[in-house]
């Protein structure tokens, strides 16, 4: 039986709260690992989400984020991981979707010499760094296109059972949106853990 072909640019091309949810289910493959997405959390754009890294307007940083959709946005977070989302909406409008956790389901040689402190298979990808240092991605990866048979790509996968949605792990800001969707039971999706202020030193 062939493969199934990648998701098209179409598929990103729209709003993000309508693509997370479809690609919970879906395999993102870098090389030889093959992640089955079972959590992310959609982020809006500038002046629409407070949360979301393009709030304020674009930057040298953000800037994959405002398009064309179906690019990978790699960003560097505390000093020593890296996080992947992957870009939504038309070309000029930021948007796009975090890829928090999944299941290797191909590869598990190459993601666990990746994930070494990593006990059990199910904590591989269980969480956004965790997943994209399984994948291999890093700050090399930022504005890869998905969608152009390249070494990284995703694919359609099984349709997931019932999917839950709450607020986003981690944020202040936006932080009452339900906006992150799981597959329900799934053992790799991340615990939750609300976000906390920020606060300065004096």
């Amino acid at each position: 039986m062939s493969e199934p072909a990648p998701l098209p640019r179409s598929f990103f091309d729209r709003d993000p709260l309508v693509v997370a949810p479809a690609l919970l289910g879906a395999i993102l493959r870098n090389g030889p690992v093959d992640v089955r997405l079972t959590e992310v959390e959609a982020y809006l754009g500038q002046g629409e989400d407070p949360a979301s890294h393009t709030h304020r307007g674009k930057t040298p940083r953000n800037a994959v984020m405002w398009g064309p959709p179906g690019h990978l946005y790699v960003y560097f977070t505390y000093g020593m991981h890296y996080c992947a989302n992957l870009v939504c909406r038309p070309e000029g409008v930021s948007g796009g979707v975090l890829l928090r956790a999944g299941e290797v389901v191909a590869g598990l040689d190459e993601a666990r010499s990746r994930r070494p402190a990593s006990r059990r298979d199910v904590d591989l990808a269980r969480g956004p760094a965790r997943l994209a240092s399984a994948l291999g991605l890093g700050r090399e990866d930022d504005g890869r296109d998905v969608c152009a048979n390249g070494s990284v790509t995703v694919l359609p996968g099984t349709a997931p059972g019932a999917v839950l949605s709450g607020p986003r792990v981690g944020v202040t800001l936006g932080a009452d949106s339900p906006w992150r969707y799981w597959i329900e039971g799934d053992p790799t999706v991340s615990a939750y853990r609300p976000g906390k202020p920020r606060t300065r030193r004096t």
